[in-house]
């Protein structure tokens, strides 16, 4: 049976080992408290009956039993690689239909962007959510045939080239962009007023200047 799934790939919020670039400017316990906090709402917010919620956890063993993540949700291990090789491997695992995945420091993913995603996979074989940094906050596939065993390949990460090299290892797919949102890498990335995110009272006053 064919069923729709969304993947939330998260890490465990530890000091130093998630969102460090972030935590170069806000101090790295700091940070590792934003991620947690900014991923709890995340998933209250889009949780919803149309498509399957599973969270891709890394380290794989710390995640897969960790309490920081609600127990109700389905947990898959990220395994190792680069960003490309653990994503290919979750489009090439999971059960079939179409799959998105997005990141967990996105601030302004609603339901109504990842129904937009998943509507968009009706008549296109993959979907991209576009980041302005050249990156993108979701990927998504139909997977109406075998995901490629060399998706992702030569794909230059974490560069402004992450987008376009993505789209061209999807050779001939047909490819629907949705809508762009900012990522949170960097101390100017935070804004707590738009992002609605609780922010310690020990950070400093932060604005996001123009990247």
């Amino acid at each position: 049976m064919r069923q729709t799934t969304l993947v939330v790939m998260v890490k465990e919020p530890r000091p130093g080992r998630v969102k460090t670039r972030l935590g170069r400017g806000i101090g790295m316990v700091a940070a590792a408290w934003w991620f947690r906090h900014q991923v709890t709402r995340l998933l209250r917010r889009i949780d919803d009956p149309r498509w399957r919620l599973v969270l891709a956890v890394s380290p794989d063993a710390e995640g897969l039993t960790s309490r920081v993540w609600p127990a109700r949700l389905p947990r898959v291990p990220q395994g190792t690689g680069n960003l490309g090789d653990r994503m290919g491997r979750l489009l090439r695992s999971l059960p079939p239909g179409p799959v998105c995945i997005i990141g967990a420091d996105i601030p302004g993913i609603t339901r109504a962007h990842i129904a937009r995603a998943f509507a968009a996979l009706g008549n296109h074989d993959a979907v991209i959510g576009p980041a302005p940094d050249g990156g993108y906050w979701l990927i998504g596939l139909r997977r109406s045939a075998a995901v490629p065993a060399r998706i992702f390949d030569g794909v230059r990460w974490s560069s402004a080239h992450a987008r376009a090299d993505t789209i061209r290892s999807l050779g001939a797919a047909r490819v629907a962009l949705i809508d762009t949102l900012r990522d949170v890498d960097e101390a100017r990335d935070l804004n707590p007023a738009s992002a609605r995110i609780p922010i310690a009272k020990s950070l400093p006053a932060l604005r996001r200047p123009p990247r």
